[in-house]
């Protein structure tokens, strides 16, 4: 009889809520290591490669174009919310898709990753947070990195700071499911190809270095700039950190909602079909 007892204690479903708490502890050590990773092997590289492109545009946009009276002084105020936008959306992009392509390349890391005890889709998912925290420090970098550049400093006098906060997170979570799409989708061999023809229209048709509302006079190129993430991400910046005028709130929301859910749905189900081939 005891035989018996102890070969269904062997075979009984494991505890629901002791197989979530070892899930969660999981996911939290792979966080763990990803940040342990940064700090300790790549905040030099992390640092150069999110912050180089964006200090460049200040730089050039910000100081010496108004210095040379090639643009109006003001036209710093509407660049900056523009900069810390692409600042958030290709780090977190970058951050996703090239370590991807080389751990389901090259590496094999992900063959790790997958033996811990959670499913595909939360490696996944851990994927999506980690980059989204890194893009996040990258953007808030270049407050201070702006204050030092532009010439009147950053105005920020009439800022909305919650609703900046929570853009930086969906702003951030959508770079990073665009980076799933691209690093689960693109063969390695082709992903410097893909990146040198996905990068530069995405950077110039995502409202960056104008406002939206002012292209009314090409209106053919302000509908092609709503099929870019990037537009409703600096659009909500430039809303919340300025009084420039800016795509409608009702619509900067509908755009990151879209954008974020289906690129995170395509992105977690090739995430899936890689790790399961």
């Amino acid at each position: 009889m005891s035989d018996v007892t102890s070969d269904r204690e062997l075979t009984r479903d494991p505890d629901p809520m002791l197989a979530r708490a070892t899930g969660v502890r999981a996911f939290l050590g792979l966080l763990q290591r990803d940040i342990w990773n940064t700090l300790r092997h790549e905040l030099g590289g992390f640092l150069a490669q999110s912050l180089m492109q964006p200090l460049a545009f200040l730089f050039v946009f910000g100081l010496v174009l108004p210095e040379i009276g090639a643009v109006d002084e003001s036209y710093a105020t509407q660049l900056l919310p523009g900069i810390i936008a692409l600042t958030l959306v290709l780090t977190a992009l970058q951050n996703v898709a090239l370590p991807l392509v080389i751990e389901f390349s090259y590496t094999k890391e992900i063959e790790d990753r997958l033996l811990a005890p959670i499913s595909p889709l939360m490696v996944g998912v851990e994927k999506l947070v980690f980059a989204t925290g890194r893009s996040l420090i990258a953007a808030l970098l270049i407050l201070p990195l702006a204050a030092l550049i532009l010439p009147g400093g950053v105005q920020t006098g009439g800022a909305n700071w919650g609703v900046f906060a929570l853009l930086l997170i969906v702003g951030g979570l959508a770079g990073a499911s665009i980076g799933l799409v691209l690093g689960t989708s693109v063969p390695a061999r082709r992903i410097n190809m893909v990146f040198a023809l996905a990068l530069t229209p995405l950077i110039f048709t995502g409202a960056t270095f104008y406002p939206w509302q002012l292209l009314d006079s090409l209106r053919w190129f302000q509908v092609l700039t709503l099929f870019n993430p990037l537009t409703y991400v600096s659009e909500g910046m430039r809303g919340a950190l300025t009084s420039s005028p800016h795509l409608g709130a009702e619509w900067i929301a509908l755009g990151l909602a879209v954008s974020t859910v289906a690129f995170a749905a395509v992105g977690l189900r090739g995430f899936i079909r890689r790790a399961v081939d």
